[in-house]
């Protein structure tokens, strides 16, 4: 397992550390969970981003007729 160094003021530390003991987790799980939960909202955010964009181009009925040579 590896380490991370993490450097705080004195008033982060003291919000993080509050708000793990209130959640029952410890500060490690805190910060490994939040930071692996950005990253996921990330990458669906861009997902959805290139979804999105696929989805601007449509064609018509006609066009997908003639495509499919129906």
């Amino acid at each position: 397992m590896s380490t991370i160094s993490l450097r705080l003021n004195e008033r982060d530390y003291e919000i993080i550390k509050h708000y793990a003991k209130m959640n029952n987790i410890s500060v490690s799980k805190l910060l490994r969970d939040t930071a692996i939960e950005k990253i996921e909202d990330e990458i669906d955010i861009s997902l959805f981003d290139k979804a999105l964009a696929d989805l601007e181009h449509t064609s018509s009925l006609d066009e997908v007729k003639k495509e499919l040579g129906l």
